[in-house]
């Protein structure tokens, strides 16, 4: 199924998406996709970081948030589709020049079952994240603090870049964290970028347009492993729950 031209409809419409869109992937991710030990879930959280978001039962384990933050375990083993994989095949892959000590709505967040912490987060962008400079901007350094606390992302971002984001929004996000621009190909200005969080920062890009398929991405579980996410059947799922007299809209028959 092609990338849909979301600028066609109203911020509500893309939100109703989005919704159906993170539980789909939440859905996938929970079907076999993740190691027996992980799971996915559907959260919201502030658009500031807040240490609590590390670890969801830490009175209960005992756990302190703050060391969780500091102490990012390894894990290694197989999914029901197969081992992790090492290194995703994206067409740009990015790091920074050295390793990153002090790096500057609803989401997918996965998490380890050794104390419910917090290793990878799934975003997908939306209107209010580049209506405003002020959304744009929460957006980015949420995106740097999670990273800084060893939280791997993956970053959807199927807008085109605005004022505040004239590159799209990782080229913000990686012009924050490293100094440097990613400028997305004049013909492709649909981002989707996966961040692996080690001493170094690495990102692995795919840039895409409406009309293009949606490829396979990589959530990070651990630096050097990660899984395969199918974007286009989630894709498809989600877009099944707009209703028809959007649709129409959307895909510009009326």
């Amino acid at each position: 199924m092609p990338i849909h031209d979301w600028t066609r409809v109203e911020a509500g419409i893309f939100h109703h998406f989005h919704l159906s869109w993170i539980d789909a992937i939440a859905r996938r991710l929970n079907a076999g996709l993740l190691p027996d030990d992980f799971y996915a879930m559907r959260e919201q959280h502030a658009a500031g970081f807040e240490p609590g978001v590390l670890t969801l039962h830490a009175t209960q384990t005992g756990g302190d948030n703050e060391a969780a933050a500091d102490e990012a375990p390894r894990f290694s083993g197989k999914t029901s589709a197969g081992p992790l994989l090492s290194a995703p095949k994206t067409r740009f892959v990015a790091e920074t020049d050295m390793p990153f000590y002090r790096r500057r709505q609803n989401t997918v967040t996965i998490r380890h079952e050794s104390g419910d912490q917090l290793v990878a987060m799934v975003e997908i962008v939306s209107p209010a994240n580049k209506s405003a400079r002020i959304g744009s901007e929460r957006f980015v350094k949420k995106a740097a603090e999670f990273l800084e606390h060893r939280v791997h992302l993956l970053i959807l971002d199927l807008l085109p870049p605005g004022r505040h984001d004239p590159h799209g929004i990782h080229s913000e996000i990686w012009d924050y964290i490293a100094g440097h621009t990613y400028s997305p190909p004049p013909d492709k200005p649909l981002t989707l970028a996966a961040y692996e969080s080690d001493l170094a920062i690495r990102a692995y890009v795919e840039s895409v347009a409406v009309g293009d398929p949606l490829p396979d991405m990589p959530p990070f579980l651990e630096p050097g492993g990660c899984v395969e996410l199918t974007l286009e059947a989630t894709y498809q799922t989600a877009w099944e729950a707009v209703p028809r007299r959007w649709k129409s809209v959307i895909q510009g028959e009326r």
